[in-house]
């Protein structure tokens, strides 16, 4: 299994609305992607006006992820709001080997 994982940062005034807009954007074609197991956002107020996003997905194996990435899986994916709301991100992301669980 391999574990996705991406990191932006909003504005801790608008985190639920970017939590909420991210549920229905992302986190929901990660689910209905095939290959996809799970997906999950965490959030923390980071106390200087930001709050850090981190979603993580689980996926059977690389391959299947090209289905929601795209070819280069090291990408990120971006949504049309994204920009009213992330005030910094990463453009990449990490892929790891689930070890155990």
């Amino acid at each position: 299994m391999i574990a996705r994982m991406w990191r932006g940062w909003v504005a801790t005034e608008r985190a639920a609305a970017y939590v909420e807009y991210i549920n229905g954007t992302g986190m929901a074609e990660y689910r209905a992607t095939p290959g996809n197991v799970d997906a999950q956002m965490w959030t923390r107020d980071l106390g200087d006006g930001r709050t850090e996003v981190i979603t993580v997905s689980w996926w059977t194996d690389l391959e299947m992820i090209k289905g929601f990435a795209g070819d280069d899986i090291s990408r990120a994916v971006f949504y049309p709001s994204d920009d009213a709301f992330l005030v910094d991100r990463e453009t990449t992301v990490s892929h790891f080997e689930v070890a155990g669980r």
